[in-house]
């Protein structure tokens, strides 16, 4: 009996002291269960397709038409040329819209086409650099860039260039403007606003 009692207020001290530790972790501010994050539903930010212009390439496939499946070359007028569609308009449009346009002119041939557009090439952007520079010349790139990288990738200046009177000519239609460069304000960060971002077919002269 006295083994009884003596468990049984054992047990009682046990269950008496872990609800007072309980209690004082909760007034003590101690640590409570982790909550699962929110999740995130923020939303996302999408990017404008890809506009074709000319001279880009473009790969066509048209499923089970081997014969029609090919490279195509975006022409200086904007076109291609293509099997049983001869010319259509490809630049100002983007690879799903020229889809489209596609299966809609061969719907006359192929009961149900489906063309794939894959942009193989961009060829439409690029800018000349050229005077006192280590290699002057046409340069190609898949995205704008400005002139402290068309400088860099024309190879930099030569002995007696002069980098503070760098011009920019740029051409739209039958207008030119030109605007003055000066590097070494730039390489200050007197006037770094002036590295701008050049559209395709400016011109840098490099005196």
């Amino acid at each position: 009996m006295r083994r009884i009692l003596m468990l049984c207020f054992v047990l009682g001290i046990s269950v008496f002291t872990a609800g007072a530790f309980a209690q004082a972790t909760q007034n003590s501010g101690g640590p409570s269960p982790v909550k699962p994050a929110a999740p995130d539903i923020r939303p996302a930010i999408l990017t404008p397709p890809y506009i074709i212009q000319p001279n880009d390439v473009l790969e066509i496939f048209v499923w089970k038409e081997e014969k029609l499946t090919r490279k195509v070359f975006v022409r200086p007028d904007g076109r291609i040329s293509f099997p049983l569609i001869q010319d259509l308009t490809a630049a100002g449009l983007s690879t799903s819209e020229l889809k489209q346009r596609i299966e809609e002119n061969l719907k006359q041939y192929i009961e149900v086409p489906n063309v794939t557009v894959i942009l193989e090439a961009i060829q439409s952007y690029r800018v000349y650099v050229t005077g006192k520079v280590a290699k002057p010349g046409v340069y190609p790139a898949e995205k704008q860039i400005n002139i402290l990288q068309a400088i860099a990738m024309a190879g930099g200046f030569l002995e007696f260039a002069d980098p503070s009177n760098i011009v920019v000519i740029r051409t739209n239609g039958d207008d030119s403007s030109r605007f003055v460069f000066n590097y070494n304000d730039v390489l200050k960060a007197k006037n770094f606003n002036a590295n701008m971002l050049l559209k395709s077919g400016d011109v840098i002269v490099v005196p």
